[in-house]
């Protein structure tokens, strides 16, 4: 059996993640700091579903904290590392970005480090579409994503180069995985489709940043789980994007799916477009059928129906989880 360390396991794709490892038969150590970056009752949630698997154990600890991970690493041997933990946004990235470099890149850099001490062969890193400002969509790997136009993206760019020299000096085999807007059941509450959701139930308005004809490859979580677990495959070092690879959707569209499964009408109210945010995104997704043979599974429509399923079932949990625009 082989143990597997998942970094941000209480987050939206480490628990899902982890879901899937254990149901595969994998040991899987989960640690997560349980940071209050968006309500931290929905993590507490993830993470009840995950510990009563007897495959799964957990651990509160940052990946900025060396020491704390020296002592896990102690205690447990490796077979891979799949570093989901990480400060995730960008327009957030451009109030506090400090917290995106200690998270993203030196805690990247804290396991690497023990990566190579400890002879871990396998590392696997989460980032994003974010770094695709500027380029001809659908977005491919070969790209040039120089110039990130927020310090979130920016930070992963940074957390990519880092594992591209560790891999260059070690010889640690490193799969980075480009996520595309992931969304489904106990998803952030600060992306788009947790909040339309929300609000369109509660029958509040829906903030939108723009003319909402912004539009996202939204990918299912599901999917991107499945695929990060392709992801442990040899394959010496490798960027491969995982995105839904179908036309991207605008948020004005995906709002009248929203409006079909929760049966109610939304109250749009729009503001200015959010500077750092991009306009689409659209994956190019041959590499990841080429190598690791995946490809998403779930619709837009059959996500979003899953989704706001799970909205009602947990409602009287959900209703009292913030999100971005109201007060704590």
């Amino acid at each position: 059996m082989k143990k597997i360390l998942v970094t941000g396991a209480a987050g939206f794709i480490g628990w899902k993640t982890s879901e899937k490892l254990v149901e595969k038969g994998f040991e899987v150590v989960g640690i997560d700091n349980m940071n209050d970056y968006y309500d931290v009752r929905l993590k507490e949630w993830r993470l009840n579903q995950l510990l009563p698997h007897k495959n799964f154990r957990f651990y509160k600890i940052d990946i900025e904290d060396r020491e704390s991970l020296k002592d896990l690493f102690k205690s447990h041997k490796f077979d891979a590392i799949i570093n989901l933990a990480a400060r995730a946004g960008v327009r957030y990235s451009l109030v506090n970005p400090y917290i995106y470099y200690r998270t993203n890149v030196m805690g990247t850099l804290n396991l690497l480090e023990l990566a190579k001490i400890l002879d871990i062969p396998k590392f696997i890193l989460a980032s994003t579409s974010s770094l695709y400002a500027g380029q001809p969509m659908p977005f491919k790997e070969d790209l040039p994503v120089n110039k990130p136009i927020s310090p979130y993206a920016a930070s992963k760019k940074a957390s990519e180069v880092l594992c591209y020299t560790y891999h260059y000096l070690y010889g640690i085999d490193v799969t980075v995985l480009r996520y595309f807007t992931v969304y489904g059941p106990a998803g952030r509450p600060d992306m788009s489709i947790f909040r339309f959701i929300k609000w369109v139930i509660e029958g509040k308005p829906v903030q939108i940043y723009g003319d909402g004809s912004q539009s996202r490859d939204f990918t299912y979580v599901d999917d991107i789980a499945e695929g990060t677990i392709k992801g442990m495959k040899g394959l010496n070092f490798e960027v491969i994007n995982l995105g839904g690879g179908r036309n991207p959707i605008s948020l004005n569209n995906l709002l009248k799916i929203i409006e079909k499964y929760t049966g109610k009408a939304a109250i749009r109210s729009y503001s200015n477009f959010k500077k750092g945010d991009l306009k689409s995104t659209w994956a190019n997704i041959d590499k990841a059928e080429k190598i690791l043979g995946w490809k998403p599974k779930v619709s837009i429509e059959k996500g979003i129906e899953n989704t706001v399923k799970w909205f009602i079932d947990n409602w009287e949990y959900v209703k009292s989880i913030v999100v971005n625009g109201e007060s704590k």
